[in-house]
């Protein structure tokens, strides 16, 4: 709903939009303008989500067949097409990202998540075992999947729809009502998918939405309420240590997929002009803001000083600019709040003696945008490994480049951190890629490509980056809880 040209977001709590007595500011990182106030919801309101949420598991929505909820995700799935536009201008006003990327990554997959899980449950199998008896006759084993019953999905503002779908969907295909607490940085997607879900025919109750914060506010209600039964949350590795503790009341099942500082290993024989194109990419896109970008790259120490000049290149290349403008490559970070982090760890790599290849600060436009959130795509080299900077995850446009004389230091170096998220090797030698991929200690390993998905493969980290696995028929284990019958004979 709007009041004059400023919308206001309610909660969507058992079908209803839902006012609360306190509201906050979405304010877009392009230029700075708000946008649209945004309904905090307080204990009460997430009280009220969870009661709608169970009524719909044991009534109308958990009455369903699995055909029937899967029409429903595929006519969501529609719903967002049928409002591609729409998605796609709230994606950019909320991230400051370019058009061109909320059109063709975030908003097509966050329709595509639907089908795809509404797709595999219906084909998804199961166990069967034949036991011996001691009387002869035996007795057959099989397992059965049941939902959780309520999920609350906690999702992050770097890639709002996309994210949040990639846990809804397979959620609520198995059966599972949920309750999304969007990112208060990025409220907009969610509430517009709470209409779709609305239009689609969706039971009261078997989706809803709570907008706020973390601590004292809906994302702690959410994680210490003892009807929700599991929790999946991406985002900060510190938020994730909080959320096991406040879910621990209830022991919920949970599903992490946290931090990263994740390492490209480029080696002398790979293909030069791939490696730079694809280490372009998992340095600087959506602005850094990726759980799986490349903020150490260790590169073959003979072609070091050529790769830094290259990757430099780009960096200085890339334009800067607002989402709709079609020449626009980097966008805005997602808050000024998070510039202030991420230039303290450009200054702090000065401060011990990195070189800055490229970047650094903050670019002036001369116009609106000097109000926004913008920083400008950085290269270090020069600092020791046991560096903050290179221990801390930044979460921004930034990488540092080492050089490496053999092998096993390039492992050494890039297998030297408390995360584990996601690596990239470059080589043309196959034999190499895969004996070094397979020797990182991380969850998801790319040779000579980035970001590329197979959205059945596992995806999820390893120590401080995450528990559990999502996708396929991983994220379909997590969603269900799976029980034995034994029958005898």
């Amino acid at each position: 709903m709007a009041e004059g040209n400023l919308r206001e977001l309610r909660n969507f709590v058992g079908g209803e939009f839902v006012a609360s007595g306190n509201t906050f500011e979405n304010v877009t990182p392009v230029d700075g303008t708000l946008i649209a106030l945004v309904h905090e919801a307080d204990r009460a309101i997430v009280d009220r989500a969870v009661d709608a949420a169970q009524d719909a598991y044991y009534g109308a929505w958990g009455r369903l067949t699995t055909e029937q909820r899967c029409n429903l995700l595929y006519a969501v799935a529609d719903g967002i097409e049928a409002r591609f536009d729409e998605f796609v201008d709230a994606e950019c006003a909320d991230t400051g990202k370019p058009r061109s990327l909320a059109g063709h990554l975030d908003i097509p997959r966050g329709a595509a998540n639907f089908r795809i899980f509404a797709d595999l449950i219906k084909s998804v199998g199961t166990e069967a075992y034949m036991q011996e008896t001691p009387d002869g006759r035996g007795a057959v084993n099989y397992s059965v999947r049941q939902p959780h019953g309520v999920v609350g999905v906690i999702s992050p503002w770097n890639l709002p729809l996309l994210l949040s779908t990639w846990k809804l969907a397979p959620a609520m295909a198995s059966g599972n009502a949920v309750i999304l607490k969007p990112s208060e940085e990025t409220p907009t997607t969610a509430t517009l998918l709470a209409e779709v879900m609305k239009s689609a025919g969706i039971p009261d109750g078997a989706f809803n939405v709570v907008h706020g914060f973390g601590p004292d506010s809906a994302g702690e209600f959410i994680t210490r309420h003892d009807g929700i039964h599991a929790i999946t949350f991406t985002g900060e590795t510190a938020t994730g240590r909080e959320i096991m503790k406040a879910a621990s009341g209830n022991i919920k099942a949970l599903s992490f997929e946290l931090g990263g500082k994740n390492p490209a290993i480029v080696f002398a024989d790979s293909d030069f002009d791939a490696a730079i194109d694809g280490t372009a990419r998992s340095v600087f896109a959506n602005t850094g803001q990726v759980c799986l970008s490349s903020e150490r790259v260790y590169v073959e120490r003979a072609i070091h000083a050529r790769f830094v000049d290259a990757l430099k290149a780009r960096g200085e290349a890339m334009v800067i600019g607002r989402p709709e403008d079609s020449a626009t490559q980097m966008g805005s970070l997602i808050s000024r709040e998070h510039r202030d982090k991420v230039t303290a760890y450009y200054a702090l790599a000065g401060e011990l003696g990195a070189e800055t290849v490229t970047g650094g600060g903050i670019p002036a436009f001369g116009d609106e945008r000097d109000a926004g959130a913008f920083v400008e795509p950085t290269i270090f080299t020069g600092l020791s490994e046991d560096s903050r900077v290179q221990k801390e995850e930044i979460f921004g446009p930034v990488c540092h480049i080492t050089p490496f004389d053999d092998e096993d230091e390039a492992i050494a170096m890039a297998n030297d951190t408390e995360y584990g998220l996601a690596s990239v090797v470059w080589t043309t030698d196959l034999s190499r890629g895969h004996r070094v991929s397979q020797a990182m200690e991380a969850g998801i390993n790319w040779v000579n490509c980035w970001f590329l998905r197979d959205l059945r493969t596992p995806f999820g980290g390893m120590g401080l980056s995450g528990i559990g696995r999502e996708g396929g028929q991983h994220a379909l284990n997590f969603y269900s809880e799976q029980k034995n019958i034994c029958v005898k004979l």
